[in-house]
């Protein structure tokens, strides 16, 4: 192994985490055929790429497409709790590559990460979160001049970056890689559905039949987690504040409620809003003895899980990624993953299957990047539609799937306006 930076938990466990590796690209065929393509046409050749993504299998595949297309790589974690950390030693171990992250980590580690990949002067940073553009827009100024731009994975990343555009302090292009259709229509319904009952199941080992669960926000991960907690035999109701949303939600079957009442019988709480104090601690005075709270939004403000500590009586963990809070009242509540997202703290995340269409993007998007450099303005843009459609090619045909197509009459027809009826 040649001489790199890093800081991660142990060494010793590469072994673990190339097996890992390897088994999550066998169900990545669109970015295994990427991979090979960046192989041989080297697009991203000699490009410095900062990564701050959930550190897991998967993404390490992602890493390795960077590499075969010619780039060198430094990654932390963007959640303290997602690293896996065999995965991690396999990076550094097998594939030459400088990670910093250790499952865990505190604050002030987490933000030590931040720094060391931006230490190594990325041009182009790949983000879940928005993390690394923040520090350069506020720490790392200097830095804005070396970047050709970000590609960020997640919907609060997204949402905080379309606001700095807005309020005009977005110093770099971003591609928003999480509008791709082949991105947040499965990656956020389908991944973040059943890996977030994986990860509250894991964490709790309960009956999901019967439960009378609360789903916070109708966006695309919140339809995934409605509808696979109704497939459990849950009773589900949703919160949501968008009008159109929420018609949504009852036309697909579930009844719709306001939060202020829905404390009040609710039995478990599943916040994906991308928002903070979905859940205050005033709602969480009123709620039933025994309930559950459970985020799957991509910070831990979801639901206000500091507040919960401070007006605790006692705690104490009862399982890994469970704990349980006494109130004054003598009332039980519990918490799931320290409010951070469920699916990655109590589980292992999104399965390798949708996450081949995420990454195949975020690759994809690099190269984007390349061809466009110095071209782009400062503010968020989206991948063309030829780039979704590629990846769902790609991925039906790794599926064995055969899909129509239109006739040159058909075609004509709907690229013409002198037909009537």
């Amino acid at each position: 192994m040649r001489k790199i930076d890093y800081d991660i938990k142990d060494l010793s466990l590469a072994s673990q985490g190339k097996k890992k590796i390897e088994w999550a690209r066998q169900n990545m065929p669109v970015l295994k055929l990427i991979t090979d393509e960046f192989s041989k046409t080297k697009p991203l050749k000699g490009l410095l790429i900062g990564a701050c993504l959930h550190v897991t299998s998967e993404t390490a595949n992602l890493i390795l497409a960077y590499l075969a297309g010619g780039a060198k790589v430094a990654l932390c974690a963007s959640n303290p709790l997602s690293t896996q950390d065999m995965v991690a030693s396999s990076l550094v171990v097998d594939y030459g590559v400088p990670v910093f992250a250790i499952h865990g980590e505190d604050k002030k580690t987490y933000y030590k990460h931040l720094n060391k990949v931006l230490d190594v002067h990325p041009q182009l940073t790949t983000d879940d979160g928005a993390d690394l553009v923040t520090l350069l827009h506020t720490e790392r100024l200097k830095q804005i001049p070396e970047i050709i731009g970000s590609a960020e994975e997640t919907t609060t990343g997204v949402i905080r970056l379309t606001a700095m555009a807005k309020d005009k302090a977005l110093k770099i292009p971003v591609l928003a890689v999480n509008d791709s259709d082949t991105k947040h229509m499965f990656d956020n319904r389908y991944g973040t559905g059943q890996s977030t009952v994986d990860g509250i199941l894991r964490s709790t080992n309960i009956l999901l039949a019967g439960k009378r669960v609360v789903v916070c926000g109708y966006g695309w991960c919140g339809r995934g987690i409605a509808s696979r907690m109704r497939g459990m035999g849950a009773h589900v109701t949703i919160i949501e504040v968008d009008p159109v949303k929420a018609l949504e939600a009852v036309m697909d079957g579930f009844p719709i409620d306001q939060i202020g009442h829905a404390i009040r019988y609710g039995e478990m709480f599943v916040s994906a809003t991308g928002d903070k104090e979905v859940i205050s601690t005033n709602h969480m005075k009123k709620m039933k003895d025994g309930a559950i709270l459970a985020n799957s939004g991509h910070f831990n403000v979801e639901f206000d899980y500091d507040g919960l500590v401070k007006m605790a009586k006692t705690k104490r963990i009862l399982r890994n990624n469970l704990e349980e809070f006494i109130l004054l009242s003598g009332k039980r509540l519990f918490a799931l993953g320290e409010g951070r997202l469920i699916n990655l703290a109590g589980a292992e995340g999104h399965p390798a299957e949708v996450m081949d269409m995420s990454f195949a993007n975020q690759a994809l998007g690099a190269a984007w990047f390349v061809k466009r450099k110095g071209s782009l303005k400062p503010k968020v843009y989206v991948l063309p539609k030829e780039v979704d459609q590629r990846v769902a090619r790609l991925k039906l045909h790794a599926m064995g799937m055969k899909f129509d197509r239109l006739t040159p009459v058909q075609r004509k027809y709907l690229h013409s306006w002198q037909e009537g009826t």
